[in-house]
Order: structure tokens, then sequence, then C-alpha cells
């Protein structure tokens, strides 16, 4: 996207990652609008410190990706008290998409892209945080099919605003992300990074297309793989899209209406 002269809002949680991360993507692209904020994820404050930087500084939003997503092999809580999976990987980009919507509007038409993958975890509403039980597969498993109830509800609520709301699956990609997972999960994850994984450039290719084309101007409330609208888990439950929506707001004292 930055290739494609787009000006670029980065979010990283380590500043010298984060930066040389930023430099290398002002070099190849040479394109200088490349941005950096730090925040971390998981911590509701950072974020909303983020959403209160990123407001300061720019007018507008026109695309919005959450992009974030951690696995623990083990229970691990935030310094807030949220387990880490969840408040990572859903409930930190449940907050930040909340509190950029005005952004988004200015900028409309806007989209919104949640990366995640076609989870069939249903999330236990009674149990969100592990309190009771707790399994690092399950948990990461509902985290990611969050994204997609997430993805859903707000689709519905900004119909008519101007504004879409897609899920992303990029495939089987060449990543870590399974570096703390059981000794099996990572035996056949990384059977398959080596044999069909694709890399970041190449799974990024689909991303920016759903980000940017024209095709996909008036998809709405999809999961996205492989260029086209997929079957999605949950897509129909929409009382259970519902019903996450409503706890969510809870944990975060937001208003249940999207203003």
């Amino acid at each position: 996207m930055a290739e494609a002269g787009a000006q670029v809002v980065m979010v990283c949680r380590d500043r010298n990652r984060g930066e040389a991360a930023r430099d290398a993507i002002k070099s190849q692209s040479k394109n200088e609008s490349v941005d950096l904020i730090v925040a971390d994820l998981s911590i509701m404050a950072s974020i909303r410190n983020l959403a209160a930087q990123f407001g300061a500084k720019y007018p507008r939003l026109n695309i919005l990706i959450n992009n974030a997503a951690v696995f623990l092999n083990s229970k691990k809580l935030t310094s807030e008290g949220f387990e880490q999976m969840f408040a990572t990987n859903y409930l930190g980009p449940f907050l930040l998409t909340r509190l950029l919507i005005p952004s988004l509007e200015v900028a409309k038409p806007s989209r919104i892209i949640n990366v995640t993958a076609p989870s069939t975890t249903k999330p236990n509403l009674a149990d969100l945080q592990g309190e009771r039980k707790f399994s690092a597969l399950n948990a990461f498993g509902a985290s990611k099919a969050a994204d997609l109830l997430f993805t859903y509800a707000l689709a519905r609520r900004l119909e008519g605003r101007g504004i879409t709301v897609n899920a992303y699956h990029p495939g089987i990609m060449k990543t870590d992300l399974n570096r703390n997972a059981p000794a099996p999960v990572r035996l056949i994850s990384g059977l398959m990074n080596l044999f069909a994984g694709a890399t970041p450039d190449r799974a990024s290719e689909g991303l920016s297309q759903l980000a940017t084309s024209d095709a996909f101007a008036g998809t709405n409330g999809h999961l996205v793989h492989d260029g086209k609208p997929t079957t999605a888990p949950f897509i129909e439950n929409k009382d259970l899209q519902e019903a996450l929506w409503k706890v969510s707001c809870n944990l975060l004292g937001l208003e249940e209406a999207v203003y």
C-alpha cells in the first residue's frame, strides 16, 4: 500500500522493531509518508491513547486494518486483568475500531478489515476469560471466531453509513505465530508453512486488494479469502453476534449504539 502511494500509519508495540519496519517500508516503497504510533493492542488504556494520538494528527481514516494476533501456550493476564489472547486478538481491535469510527466516517466511503480465520470455536460468553476452564487452543480459536462475530455485527450497524466491514483470511502463511504452541501443533504448522505457506508479501496481496479495489466497494459483512467472499462460520447466528457485542461493550464501558 505504501508502494501505491498511500499514507500509511503503522501501529507497533515495540518502538525499535516498529522503527526498523517503518524505515524498511520507506526505503523499499520510496514513500516517505509512513508513520509509526507505538501502542500495545492488548492494553485498553494504550489503545485509547493511540486513538487520541491518531485523531490529533490525522483528520480522516480511509482504511483500518486490524491485524494483531498472539498465541500463548498458557494463560496470561494483561495488567488490566484480561486474558492475553482474548485482549490482543479480539477485544483490543474491537475497542480501537469503535474509537476510530468518527475518523472513518469523515473519510467515507471507507473500509474496516479484520484479519482472522474461519474458526469454528464458539466463544463461551459465560467464560470469555477462561476463568473456569482454560485451553490455549480453544482460547485462540474463540478469539478468531470473535473477530468474525464482531465483523458481522458491526457491518449491520454501519450499513448505509459509507463504511464497509469485512474479515480477511490470508490462508496458510509462513509465520512464527505458533512458536509457543504445543509440540504437535508446532510440528504440523511447521510442515504446512514449509510446503503450503505463503510469504507475507504474497498473503498481503489479497489484503491490499480488499482494502483498495473497486471490486470490493460494495462488499460488506463477509469473510473474504482467495479474492472472493467465502462460506464463514457463525454468519447466520445473529443471536451470538449480538450477545458478544453486548458483553464486549460492557467490558469496555462502551454504549452498544455506534455513533
